[in-house]
């Protein structure tokens, strides 16, 4: 059974909105949630919905508009209130010499691993310069090498082929974080080399509960659920699993990825 105090929800106080990018926003709250990078949090936008979202910092969630819950979020003014529960899940297992691979709003996570001074190389992917999350944030703490679909700015194409021009065993671990598509694709690479094992991938699913109990975030065919046992995995656990083919939607069903 889990904890009644992560039943409840703690009021918070939105004190500053920040833009990022067209569709992404970050709200900071009044109110400090201690985390370690990965962790996240059930964020309740009162009459709307629950929703689960990783924390950008000890007092930030950054929120790219999507759904329902998150366009209700963008309403929201500084001084407006939320209900946070949490942090729950895992976090990123840390590395001596690490790199992190981040695309879009996926970067959000990584950004405090990566200022807890443990990141050697940040890979940051967006689909235009426009898009690209915490440029100047991550230039301070770690060496950033970018990628953008149009080129317009750094390599042009996907993050992942920035991989290519690394020496991978340099690291001794791997964080990612993005749209599943980009991870999956990670995931290929590393299996490639032999190092499935020692990269962890931040998955996002469905939830309802986020404390284990309601089932709808288990991940097929291991049953693992992604609010208890994640929602960071060690991609050797995501080789033979739906990773990167499909998810579930809110009544159960398959969703292709």
């Amino acid at each position: 059974m889990s904890d009644r105090s992560e039943q409840v929800s703690v009021p918070v106080t939105i004190a500053r909105v920040k833009t990022e990018t067209p569709a992404i926003r970050t709200f900071v709250f009044k109110e400090s949630f201690p985390h370690a990078p990965g962790q996240f949090v059930m964020v309740w936008v009162p009459g709307v919905d629950e929703i689960p979202m990783a924390l950008s910092s000890e007092n930030s969630i950054t929120v790219q508009k999507v759904g329902d819950a998150t366009s209700a979020l963008f309403t929201l003014a500084p001084g407006a209130k939320l209900g946070i529960r949490g942090p729950f899940g895992n976090g990123f297992t840390r590395g001596e010499k690490m790199l992190a691979i981040g695309g879009g709003v996926g970067a959000a996570p990584l950004l405090p691993l990566a200022r807890s001074d443990c990141v050697m190389t940040m890979l940051l992917g967006a689909k235009n310069e426009s898009e690209l999350l915490f440029v100047d944030q991550l230039d301070e703490c770690t060496d950033v090498l970018i990628a953008t679909d149009d080129g317009s700015l750094g390599q042009k194409g996907f993050v992942t082929a920035l991989m290519d021009d690394l020496n991978l065993g340099a690291y001794d671990r791997i964080a990612v974080c993005g749209p599943e598509v980009m991870m999956h694709s990670v995931l290929s690479k590393v299996d490639e080399k032999g190092i499935a094992h020692k990269t962890e991938f931040s998955l996002h699913r469905y939830m309802k509960c986020g404390v284990g109990v309601c089932g709808s975030c288990c991940v097929d065919p291991s049953g693992l659920r992604v609010c208890r046992d994640g929602p960071v995995f060690s991609g050797d656990k995501l080789l033979k699993s739906e990773f990167g083919n499909y998810m579930r939607d809110a009544s159960g069903r398959k969703k292709k990825i």
